[in-house]
């Protein structure tokens, strides 16, 4: 091989692996917040903060990092909602359903990667812009729902695999959101997990496998359902699973388990 040609793949594999170096790593157990809903408290002691990019700035994503606080930045891949900034730039043919439970969503067919994928990256460096350092992909289980459109898991992989891919790209951690029956899709790609309701409807041993290869598990357990929080706290800390307990609309109310 030409020596020219060995120092510009030496370079490129170089810059390659600072990028994948500059990933932020979230480990298992650590404590965390995660609000979607104004007025904010982002004055907790928590290391990990998922929040939504249209309710913050960027200097306020700069002071929680310059306290060492890791910011997780909510994108709803799945689903279109009314109040998107950039609901526009989505062709009717992508746009399915009502999500039944959040009647201002509307599913999108997530087959068409040609259309979603580019807008998406868009969204991706939105978030990155404001000084997140990771993405939560909500809506990843579009195969599951009346979308409108045959989705299948096979179009979840493919599709999920696809934006893990243009998330490190930008130098962004990116997680597995629910769906714990893909974990062995997702768990050697994707960098934490995030779940909903895990030990109210017993799967979190689904997802376990994340904390065992040292990578986070966050988990919401919410106040509209019957739950032991003490008994569910016991259960996370033995799979070491950052649990909290918040309401459905996840503004700034929280019970954290004990230490």
């Amino acid at each position: 091989m030409p020596l020219t040609r060995l120092l510009v793949l030496c370079l490129l594999m170089a810059a390659h692996g600072s990028l994948a170096e500059a990933r932020t790593r979230f480990s298992a157990g650590e404590p965390w917040d995660w609000q979607l809903t104004a007025p904010l408290d982002l004055t907790r002691k928590v290391n990990v903060y998922d929040l939504h990019p249209g309710l913050v700035t960027q200097k306020a994503i700069d002071r929680l990092r310059a306290r060492g606080v890791k910011t997780i930045c909510y994108v709803s891949v799945g689903t279109l909602e009314k109040t998107a900034p950039d609901r526009k730039a989505f062709p009717a043919k992508v746009i399915g359903k009502v999500y039944g439970d959040w009647p201002d969503e509307k599913f999108l067919d997530i087959r068409q990667r040609d259309i979603l994928l580019p807008l998406m990256k868009k969204r991706f460096e939105v978030c990155k812009a404001k000084g997140f350092q990771a993405i939560e992909p909500d809506n990843m289980d579009v195969h599951y729902a009346d979308s409108g459109f045959p989705i299948t898991k096979a179009h979840t992989k493919s599709y999920v695999l696809a934006l893990a891919k243009i998330a490190h790209g930008l130098g962004l951690a990116i997680g597995q959101k629910n769906v714990p029956d893909m974990t062995g899709h997702f768990v050697n790609v994707l960098d934490f997990a995030i779940t909903e309701s895990c030990h109210q409807d017993g799967w979190c041993g689904d997802v376990a496998v994340y904390s065992k290869k040292g990578k986070a598990i966050f988990d919401a357990e919410y106040t509209d359902r019957k739950i032991n929080f003490s008994a569910a706290c016991r259960a996370a800390k033995s799979m070491r699973i950052s649990m909290i307990l918040r309401n459905r609309d996840l503004t700034k109310d929280v019970k954290f388990c004990p230490n």
